[in-house]
């Protein structure tokens, strides 16, 4: 499956605590007040702050990404290499640990206006890029004007309501704010990448490019091969690898990222030595591919790392800018056919649970019917919502798991006909003579096997439903463009959302070519609903307006939900040293984790 996170194009947006302008600025900010780690603290809980640095890693990008031709990671064009953050420092950065916390890098202080319609960021004179420059507010401020007007549709999307950002003076910036949505963008615009005014005077942001760019970051690219491979190296002279938001992190020497064209491939390479760590997202390689003498012996491991972040949204996303899933019986019949109890046991080794939310494994997820709270901020949307958002939480059905349930199937059939669709010969019709055909879209051959058993359902329904393989590059186009009938995708949501979930939801990103809005819900009672969670002024508010955001967006029937494992299932050589807390809310591999010389000199690889 494909996974939306693109280097600089990540949604873990965060929220603000309004601080007044005569207070002491910050060293951090949060949602809603509360910071774990007081100013002057030496370093995360979660890293080890005396880990050695040196040796390299070899591991994969984002899964899902199977190539790359660019190194700018913040425009539409191209398809650009993973980790490209690795080379841009920030205002402040996230703390793992917490929901919603951020710390300062470049940014020693924030300090937002008692009328949150601005934020003032004081920076740390030594801050410096790779090439010994230093990192002014002139950076700072040219890089916002560059990602809102030529960056990503999803930067665009998220500064929307960011009126200005003018550098005071060489160490000081402020950004203005207009509109009433303005919760997240003090936090937002801290964490954007900061890039060299310098370097992007002399070189173009908006093209797709292989020139490395420069940027003030703990890494610099070293060398790579287009569409093959990625190595990064680690700066010595990386100028706040002493800072407490950086002590025990970015502990290893080079990371390199490969390339593959399919999972298969990758698993091979692990097992061969190649690799020095992958997460397993395949259930059938999970529990059958690592019955290796590597792995009995402690070689090679198998971890289950928890998960307590939100599962965020996985499934088969309907295109609903089609005409033929305009209507949602269509679109909630094409769900009865999926019989996740049969896959799960035949395909997964029972290793899964039911996705139901789009805030799966969290505490915004609805359950049962509305509170009184949530009923609130429904009851004045009841005309444009449809009638299932205000009963139980739409849940998807339970098969009894024969592969072909027949109580199911024939309310997807009837269904079917209530909107319109009949049969004519083995296929169905509507009354303009049009066949209801469906297409998966896919780029690897691995997830045939789990939509196969899902086209013969659909076709005893008289669906003309069929898979297309395209290759990486075409398949990432076509998803820019929304040219697919049914595709599969996966949204991480984060643990305080808000701004971000215009991208996924909102009809201002639904025709916005290379939005993250798959189905192309396009709905002003959704639009009010996001409002709602963005305006959240506490935690309980916040939790509120997401669960009826949710709920009304299940209630739309737009996405066949998948499954969901509150855990990492990641496979390693056995030549790392690991903190001995890992974080709530990150894996923090490539953050905290180093090489143990002493294993990785006696190591033996190989099945």
């Amino acid at each position: 499956m494909q996974y939306l996170r693109r280097c600089g194009v990540f949604f873990s947006i965060l929220v603000l605590l309004s601080t007044a302008v005569a207070a002491e600025p910050r060293h951090g900010l949060s949602a809603f007040g509360d910071l774990k780690y007081r100013a002057r603290f030496e370093h995360f809980d979660y890293v080890n702050s005396d880990a050695p640095k040196g040796g390299r890693i070899v591991t994969l990008g984002t899964a899902g990404v199977i190539t790359f031709d660019s190194l700018n990671g913040y425009i539409l064009k191209g398809d650009p290499a993973q980790n490209l953050n690795l080379l841009f420092d920030s205002l402040m950065v996230r703390a793992f640990d917490e929901p919603d916390a951020v710390y300062g890098l470049v940014a020693k202080y924030g300090d937002v206006a008692d009328d949150r319609m601005s934020v003032t960021f004081t920076l740390r004179p030594e801050a410096r890029f790779a090439d010994g420059t230093p990192v002014t507010a002139h950076d700072v401020a040219e890089s916002f004007r560059l990602l809102k007007k030529d960056g990503h549709p999803s930067y665009q999307v998220l500064l929307r309501d960011v009126e200005t950002s003018k550098a005071v003076d060489d160490h000081t910036v402020r950004y203005s704010f207009k509109g009433k949505n303005v919760r997240d963008l003090p936090m937002q615009v801290a964490t954007l990448p900061i890039f060299s005014k310098a370097f992007y005077t002399e070189n173009e942001f908006k093209k797709t490019s292989l020139k490395p760019p420069l940027g003030s970051g703990p890494y610099r690219v070293k060398k790579f091969s287009q569409g093959s491979f990625i190595t990064y190296e680690r700066r010595d002279d990386y100028w706040a690898k002493d800072l407490p938001v950086n002590r025990g992190r970015h502990n290893f020497d080079e990371i390199k990222l490969l390339y593959f064209r399919d999972r298969t491939a990758e698993l091979e390479a692990l097992k061969a030595g190649v690799l020095d760590l992958r997460e397993e997202f395949t259930s059938k390689h999970w529990a059958t591919e690592y019955e290796l003498a590597s792995v009995k012996e402690g070689r090679l491991i198998k971890a289950d790392m928890p998960d307590e972040t939100t599962s965020g949204a996985q499934g088969f996303f309907l295109n609903m800018r089609k005409a033929k899933f305009a209507d949602p019986r269509t679109r909630r019949a094409l769900g009865l056919a999926f019989d996740f109890e049969w896959s799960n046991a035949n395909l997964f080794f029972s290793l899964y649970k039911r996705t139901g939310s789009f805030f799966e494994n969290s505490t915004i997820r609805a359950i049962g019917k509305p509170s009184a709270g949530e009923l609130a901020l429904l009851e004045p949307l009841r005309d444009e919502l449809p009638a299932e958002t205000f009963g139980e939480a739409i849940e998807p059905p339970v098969s009894n798991g024969s592969g072909q349930d027949r109580k199911l199937l024939r309310q997807a059939n009837k269904l079917l006909k209530e909107a319109g669709w009949k049969r004519n010969g083995t296929q169905l019709v509507n009354d303009k003579g049009d066949v209801l055909k469906v297409e998966f879209l896919i780029f690897a051959p691995t997830f045939e096997r789990i939509i196969a058993p899902y086209v013969r359902n659909l076709k005893l329904l008289g669906v003309d439903a069929s898979i297309r393989q395209v290759e990486g590059a075409q398949f990432q186009e076509r998803l820019k463009n929304f040219d697919f009938d049914i595709t599969t995708q996966r949204f991480t949501m984060s643990e305080t959302p808000g701004v971000e979930l215009e991208a996924f939801f909102s009809s201002s990103t639904a025709d916005l070519i290379g939005s993250f809005n798959m189905a192309g819900i396009k709905s002003p009672a959704i639009d009010i609903l996001i409002d709602h969670v963005k305006q959240a002024k506490s935690r309980d508010e916040l939790t509120t307006a997401a669960r009826a955001l949710d709920r009304a967006l299940r209630a739309q029937h737009m996405w066949v939900p998948h499954w969901y494992k509150a855990a990492h299932n990641v496979v390693h050589w056995d030549i790392f040293g690991k903190p001995e807390i890992k974080p709530n809310f990150n894996r923090a591999i490539l953050d905290t984790w180093w090489i143990d010389a002493d294993k990785a000199a006696s190591i033996k690889r190989g099945p």
